[in-house]
C-alpha cells in the first residue's frame, strides 16, 4: 500500500542536528531538550533522544525500535520498515532498542511513540504506516539536501542503498548529506510513501539482527545491567496468594556475611493484580546474588493460608463440569445466532463431546527480575517488560515522580508469553529500592517463578452439533467454563469473558444456528494474559470436535472442514471486519497438499489437520505421527500462514516454527496442578518442556504472499497445533484424546 502521511506536530517527528554532522529524525524528549551533551556525543543512547533514525556523517544509519523484543523478531521487522522507506543500505544499519517514550503533559504522561507493547501480535499492524513515515521523512530531507550539490530538482532525484542519485548517475551518500539535511525545515504538507513495486527490504528475508550476539552470548539482558554499589534482592513468597506471614526468624539469614537486610512485603488490596506484590513475601537483600540466595534459604518462615487454602484444580474442574452438565444460566451468552433449540428438531445426527484444558504457567526462560536506581528526583529502571507504559504506571504510583522523571529502559527479553504484561515484580523492586536507598536488582529464582505466576486458567468445553440429512452442520452449541483472567482487573463484569472465548471464533458466522455460552468460575489463583489466549484453548476444542464430526459421518475430515467453511466469501465479524473464507480455505489446502492428505485413510501413520483465524490472519497445521507401543513420534509438521504483506519472510518462518514447537511442548506435557491451595510444580523436572526427542526435526512453513496491510504473527501458529496433533494421534491409535496434556492422557487411555 502506498499513499501519503501527514506528520503530527504534537506527537510525531522532528529533526535534530548533531554537531558532528548527524541527521536525527525522532521525537524530542524532555531529556534531549535539556541535555548538555551534544546529540552526536550520546553514542548509542538513543533512548535519550527519542530517535527513530540517526544518519551519521560516515554513512552509518542507527534505527531505534520502540516495541520490546521478546524473541518474536519484531526489532528486525520494525527496523526494516523504516530502512526500506528511507532506502537505507541495510549493511550499514545498526538497530538499537528505544526505551519508554514519555513526556510530561501538565503532570500527565504523553506517550511519544504511541502504544509500546511487545509479543502480543500487534506490533506490525500498528507500525505499518506510523514507522514508514519516519523513514519517508528522512528520505525527503536527504533528497532536498542533495539538490544544491547535484543541481537537479528534487522530483528528478531518486534514492537507493543509502545514496541520492541524479538522472545522469551521479550519487551522494547519505553520510555526506546528513549535516545539510538536519538544517532543512519540516515539509509543509504530506509526504509520499513508497509504492510496493519500489520495496527493496520489505518482503525480502533477513536474519534476526541479534542472532550473532545471542549465539555467542553477547546479548545484554536486564540481568547483565549494573549500577554502582548495587544490591541484590531475592524473595520468598507465601504459598497462598491470600495467605499471611505468621512467623519470621531472620537471624540465620542476617548472620550470613553480605546479607544487608530482610524486609517484609505485602500486596496492596486496593490495586488490581499485576500492579502490586503478587503475594505476601519476605525479601533478603545482599551484596550479591549468591549471598542473597543463601540468605533466602536460611529464613525460617511460617505462613497461614487464606480462603484459597482449600482450593484445587481438580475441584475447579469438577465444578466446571457440573455447571456445563446442568441447566444453569451462563454467566454470559457470548453469541446466539439463529435458533439452536428449533434446529434440534431437524437433526439427522447429533454429535457431542467434552474437552479439558489444564492450568498453565508462562515458564519464560528469563525469570522475573528488575534493576532500579532511585534518587530524590528520578527513577531509572532496566525492566524486561512487554509493556513499558504499564511498568511506568507502577513506578509513578510508588514514587510520585513526574512523567519525564521516570526512565524505563528495555533490553532484549528472554521470553514473555504475556507474563511481562503484568508488573508485580517491578512494584517489588521499587518498594525494596526505597528501603535501602541504593540501586537494587530484584531476582526471582525458578521455583518462585513457577509457583507464583499469573496462570492461564484451566477450562472445560462442552460441545454439541446438529447435522442435517445433507451432512451440513445445522447448529453448533458450545459451553465453556473457566476462571477469567480479567477478574478484578477493572474490566466490566459483562466483558470478563473476553479473555476466555471469542464471539468470532470458528465456526461462528459459518453455521446458521450458533450459540456460545461462558460460565465463570471463582478462583483465588492469580490469572493473567497468556500466549494465544483465548484462541489456543478454544481451537483445540473446536478443531478436535470438527474431526469428531467427520468421524461420525465416516468421511474425510478435510471434506468436513471445507463443507463447514463453505464457498469463498467475506463473513462479517461482530465488532467489525470480516473472515475471508478464501484465505482460510487456501491455508487449509496448502498444508493438506504438502503432507499428502489424500492418503489420510490408508497411511500407516496418523494424519491430523486443523485451521483457525485471528486478528486478520489465517493459519493451518497438518501433522503426521507414528506410534510404536507407547512411544509417540511426530514425523512431520506443516504449517501455512497468511498474514497479509510479509515484512520479513525469514523472521516470519522462524516465528511460526518457534510458536509451533512451543505449542507442541505445551500440548504434549504441560500442566499446573494445585492441591490445598498450593501450586505443585516448582522446577523443570515438575514442569517438563518437551525434549528434542519429542519434537519433530523440522517444521515446514508455508507463507502466503499478500498485498494487504500486515497482520501480527506473534502467536498465530499456536492455536491449530494441539487439535492437529490430537487428530493425528486418533488416526494412528484409535484413541481420542480430549484432555491435555496429551501424553499423560494418551498413556492412560491406551
Amino acid at each position: 500500500m502506498s499513499g501519503q502521511v501527514k506528520l503530527s506536530r504534537r506527537r510525531f517527528l522532528q529533526v535534530l542536528a548533531g554537531t558532528a554532522g548527524a541527521l536525527i529524525v525522532g521525537i524530542r524528549t524532555v531529556r534531549a531538550a535539556t541535555a548538555q551533551t551534544p546529540p552526536d556525543m550520546l553514542g548509542d543512547a538513543l533512548y535519550d533522544m527519542g530517535v527513530y533514525v540517526r544518519v551519521d556523517a560516515d554513512g552509518t544509519v542507527l534505527i531505534g525500535t520502540r516495541d520490546p523484543e521478546t524473541g518474536t523478531g519484531v526489532a528486525t521487522s520494525l527496523a526494516r520498515i523504516i530502512a526500506d522507506e528511507m532506502d537505507a543500505d541495510w549493511q550499514r544499519v545498526r538497530v538499537l532498542p528505544l526505551g519508554l517514550g514519555v513526556a510530561d503533559d501538565n503532570g500527565k504522561p504523553r506517550w511519544l511513540y504511541g502504544q509500546q507493547v511487545g509479543g502480543t501480535g500487534n506490533s506490525m499492524p500498528r507500525a505499518w504506516r506510523d514507522l514508514r513515515s519516519a523513514g519517508a521523512l528522512a528520505r525527503w530531507l536527504l533528497i532536498r539536501a542533495a539538490v544544491p550539490q547535484l543541481g537537479v530538482p528534487p522530483e528528478q532525484l531518486r534514492t537507493e542503498q543509502g545514496a541520492v542519485i541524479a538522472p545522469d548517475g551521479r550519487r551522494i551518500g547519505y553520510g555526506e548529506l546528513a549535516a545539510a539535511a538536519a538544517k532543512i525545515a519540516l515539509p509543509p504538507g504530506p509526504i509520499s510513501l513508497k509504492t510496493p513495486d519500489r520495496y527493496t527490504l520489505i518482503g525480502k528475508p533477513a536474519g534476526d539482527i541479534d542472532a550473532r550476539a545471542i549465539v555467542t552470548g553477547q546479548t545484554p539482558y536486564t540481568f547483565d545491567q549494573h549500577f554502582g554499589e548495587m544490591l541484590v534482592a531475592v524473595l520468598a513468597h507465601c504459598p497462598w496468594p491470600d495467605g499471611q506471614l505468621t512467623g519470621l526468624d531472620s537471624s540465620a539469614a542476617l548472620a550470613i556475611k553480605g546479607v544487608v537486610k530482610v524486609i517484609e512485603l505485602k500486596p496492596d488490596p486496593k490495586l488490581p493484580p499485576g500492579q502490586t506484590v503478587i503475594a505476601p513475601a519476605v525479601a533478603v537483600i545482599a551484596e550479591n546474588t549468591w549471598v542473597a540466595l543463601q540468605g533466602q534459604r536460611a529464613l525460617k518462615l511460617t505462613w497461614k493460608p487464606g480462603a484459597s487454602g482449600s482450593e484445587s484444580t481438580a475441584a475447579l474442574e469438577q465444578q466446571a463440569s457440573a455447571l456445563l452438565d446442568s441447566d444453569a444460566a451462563p454467566t454470559t451468552r457470548v453469541r446466539d445466532d439463529g435458533d439452536v433449540d428449533k434446529a434440534k428438531r431437524k437433526a439427522a445426527r447429533r454429535v457431542e463431546a467434552t474437552y479439558y484444558q489444564p492450568w498453565l504457567a508462562h515458564a519464560a526462560s528469563e525469570p522475573m527480575n528488575c534493576l532500579v536506581r532511585l534518587d530524590k528526583t528520578s527513577a531509572t529502571l532496566y525492566v524486561p517488560t512487554q509493556s513499558p507504559q504499564q511498568a511506568w504506571t507502577v513506578v509513578q504510583r510508588l514514587t510520585g515522580f513526574a512523567p519525564d522523571q521516570i526512565d524505563i529502559r528495555v533490553p532484549r527479553i528472554g521470553g514473555g508469553y504475556g507474563r511481562r504484561l503484568d508488573h508485580d515484580y517491578v512494584a517489588e523492586a521499587v518498594l525494596l529500592a526505597k528501603e535501602v536507598d541504593k540501586p537494587l536488582q530484584l531476582f526471582w529464582p525458578r521455583d518462585e517463578d513457577l509457583t507464583h505466576d499469573f496462570y492461564r486458567s484451566g477450562s472445560v468445553h462442552k460441545f454439541s452439533a446438529i447435522i442435517d440429512a445433507k451432512r451440513h452442520v445445522l447448529a453448533w452449541n458450545q459451553r465453556v467454563a473457566s476462571a477469567s483472567a480479567l477478574t478484578n482487573r477493572g474490566v466490566p463484569s459483562d466483558h470478563v469473558w473476553t479473555s476466555e472465548v471469542s464471539a468470532n471464533q470458528l465456526p461462528a458466522g459459518l453455521v446458521p444456528n450458533y450459540r456460545s455460552d461462558w460460565f465463570g468460575l471463582a478462583s483465588s489463583l492469580p490469572r493473567g494474559p497468556h500466549r494465544g489466549m483465548p484462541d489456543v484453548t478454544n481451537a483445540f476444542a473446536v478443531g478436535s470436535f470438527i474431526d469428531e464430526i467427520a468421524h461420525s459421518l465416516k468421511e474425510d475430515p478435510l471434506v468436513t472442514q471445507l463443507r463447514l467453511i463453505g464457498e469463498p466469501r467475506l463473513v462479517p465479524l461482530q465488532g467489525g471486519g470480516a473472515i475471508d473464507t478464501a484465505r482460510l480455505i487456501n491455508v487449509l489446502k496448502l498444508v493438506a497438499d504438502r503432507i499428502n492428505w489424500k492418503d489420510w485413510l490408508h497411511s500407516v501413520n496418523g494424519l491430523g489437520i486443523a485451521c483457525w483465524h485471528t486478528g486478520g490472519a489465517y493459519v493451518a497445521h497438518a501433522i503426521e505421527v507414528s506410534m510404536q507401543g507407547e512411544k509417540l513420534t511426530i514425523e512431520r509438521v506443516v504449517c501455512a500462514v497468511d498474514v497479509g504483506r510479509v515484512i520479513n519472510p525469514m523472521g516470519l518462518e522462524g516465528q511460526v516454527a518457534g510458536a509451533t514447537l512451543d505449542a507442541l511442548s505445551t500440548a504434549l506435557n504441560l500442566a499446573i496442578t494445585v492441591k490445598d491451595g498450593k501450586v505443585q510444580q516448582s522446577t523443570w523436572k515438575d514442569y517438563q518442556l518437551a525434549s528434542m526427542a519429542q519434537l519433530p526435526r523440522t517444521v515446514e512453513v508455508i507463507t502466503v504472499p499478500g498485498e494487504g496491510d500486515p497482520a501480527g504473527a506473534s502467536f498465530l501458529a499456536m492455536p491449530t497445533v494441539a487439535p492437529a496433533l490430537a487428530n493425528a494421534v486418533f488416526r494412528v491409535s484409535a484413541v481420542r484424546v480430549r484432555r491435555l496434556p496429551l501424553m499423560k492422557e494418551l498413556l492412560r487411555l491406551l
